[in-house]
């Protein structure tokens, strides 16, 4: 089995943005989904690989036999776009997903361009939802 790629680093969070992001904007983002996300979890932000913020952790296993360590939630200020790292799949989430805003889904993850693009009350709603479905079924989770 394949080792995960993404592990928590000892990497300092804003400078990571304050040096790696070329536009106003999305350091200007970044801090403040920074924000929302301390909240949401009363966790530090802590980088995870070369370029995802995350928060707090919990160990997954699946039926493959693929386990590992992932943040509750997440994100990652990519050029594109910012991905945002927010376990989504339960009814209640859909529809609060369905009035988020302009975005963009993928398998694991929301994009979006710029947070001025979305509600910002939603989305605090969908990472509350998302923090507490994954304290709530793994037990071996960890608020930092």
């Amino acid at each position: 089995m394949a080792e995960n790629k993404t592990k928590m680093t000892k990497l300092d969070v804003y400078q990571f943005i304050d040096t790696n992001l070329n536009s106003e904007q999305k350091i200007k983002d970044s801090h403040r989904i920074i924000e929302i996300m301390k909240q949401v979890t009363g966790c530090e932000p802590r980088m995870w690989g070369p370029s995802i913020i995350g928060f707090g952790s919990y160990h997954y296993s699946y039926d493959s036999g693929h386990k590992g360590e992932a943040p509750i939630l997440g994100f990652s200020p990519r050029k594109a776009a910012i991905s945002l790292y927010i376990t989504y799949d339960n009814e209640k989430q859909r529809s609060l997903i369905d009035r988020l805003g302009l975005f963009k889904e993928g398998k694991a993850c929301l994009y979006v361009k710029k947070l001025s693009d979305i509600d910002e009350n939603v989305l605090k709603a969908i990472m509350s939802e998302s923090f507490s479905y994954i304290t709530a079924h793994f037990p071996d989770h960890a608020v930092k």
